[in-house]
């Protein structure tokens, strides 16, 4: 499975299909099972003694690059289709006491630029998959009033491709790069927290938090492939290297009108500025450790969503949100080219049964051009990116 870079940085808004199809809104909705996600808080006061949903989405992604003026050089990515997923399920033990499990994939980059492309010296291609498995525990305090909590344990891999200032021929006489692979995997761990609390019977509020997870990887793999005399001084090897998954922020808002249409808005603090530098410390003697500067900030994601019943089966949704980049000025890297985005949303929902539905959504997701680049390697020019994003789930209570 790949995850394609689409959220800013390397964070993946894709936890569920009714929320996508509203904005990827719900710390302030109760959502049922999902709710481990968006806000374990809101789990206590689930309907259903049992609660499942399961779903996934496409991702086709393109990220265009043109070299800074007097060049005319310009490289398109090749991404593969992404597929992050979702799975919950959660049940009520008694009146006041819910648990649950949820898998979901929340961060992630997929991005192929190719061997021969200009920026191969930064980045030639990246997968990145964190996998986030967690038990969740919520209590109902009052009629109103719920709390959660969950334990999260991802499982985190990387393999990363570019290429090293270092010129051969093949046996055909082809001039050729060496190169480095970079690979590995880890465990790392986490919490998630929420408060959900009914205003009123029409008016909900929600806040969840999501924890940092430092994501250390000791042992990696790096291999190289440099020929002739100088493949001594790179022999493969072992690396230790860093990479946090920030920490998330989220006020929900919820509001059903009337009958027929329910609102939501979010507020999103996502805390990037733990990205300081992407480092790769390599056991070998003779590979010179790598520093790369980063220094993230931190942002804001703001979410608006509705949802239209037209009858006691179909629902119809829309979204929109705002989603401001962490990458500084002349720190932008190829292998996340960082742009404020802004997502557009549609979705239907359909009740087969008063247990079985059925949840579809649409994001498009629109990338402001950026001029910039990445000052340490003098690489700049100006990044274009865009993905379509259609995705299905279903749900089943009882």
């Amino acid at each position: 499975m790949g995850f394609q870079l689409f959220a800013e940085g390397y964070q993946v808004n894709l936890q569920g299909n009714r929320q996508t199809g509203m904005g990827h809104t719900g710390a302030g909705l109760l959502m049922g099972a999902s709710s481990m996600h968006f806000n374990p808080g809101a789990l206590s006061l689930m309907k259903s003694k049992y609660d499942f949903s399961a779903g996934a989405s496409g991702v086709f992604s393109k990220n265009t690059f043109q070299k800074k003026a007097p060049s005319v050089y310009e490289a398109k990515s090749d991404n593969p289709v992404g597929t992050p997923f979702y799975f919950y399920g959660a049940t009520k033990l008694n009146d006041k006491l819910a648990m649950g499990l949820s898998v979901t994939s929340p961060y992630g980059n997929t991005l192929k630029w190719g061997d021969d492309w200009d920026g191969k010296y930064l980045i030639q291609d990246i997968s990145l998959q964190a996998i986030f498995i967690q038990p969740t525990v919520a209590y109902q305090i009052t009629d109103k009033l719920g709390i959660g909590v969950g334990f999260m344990a991802v499982s985190g891999s990387v393999d990363l491709n570019k290429a090293l200032p270092v010129q051969y021929t093949d046996e055909q006489g082809n001039p050729m790069n060496a190169g480095v692979n970079i690979s590995g995997n880890t465990w790392a761990f986490g919490f998630n927290a929420g408060i959900f609390y009914k205003v009123s019977d029409n008016f909900t509020a929600g806040l969840s938090y999501r924890s940092e997870v430092m994501v250390k990887l000791d042992g990696g793999d790096a291999d190289f492939s440099v020929p002739g005399s100088l493949a001594g001084l790179y022999p493969d090897t072992k690396f230790d290297s860093e990479l946090p998954l920030p920490s998330n922020i989220t006020l929900g808002l919820g509001y059903q009108l009337n009958d027929k249409w329910l609102l939501a808005a979010d507020l999103q603090y996502v805390g990037w500025s733990a990205y300081e530098s992407l480092n790769f410390d390599f056991e070998a003697p003779s590979v010179p450790d790598s520093y790369n500067q980063r220094d993230f900030e931190n942002t804001m994601i703001y979410r608006l969503g509705a949802e239209y019943s037209l009858n006691e089966k179909a629902q119809f949704r829309a979204g929109v949100y705002y989603d401001s980049t962490p990458i500084s000025e002349d720190l932008l890297t190829p292998e996340t080219p960082g742009t404020n985005k802004i997502g557009m949303s549609l979705g239907f929902g359909y009740k087969f049964t008063d247990k079985l539905s059925l949840d579809a959504s649409l994001l498009y997701i629109h990338g402001e051009k950026r001029e910039d680049g990445y000052a340490p390697s003098d690489f700049y020019g100006t990044y274009y990116t865009n993905a379509i994003i259609p995705g299905i789930g279903i749900n089943y209570s009882f």
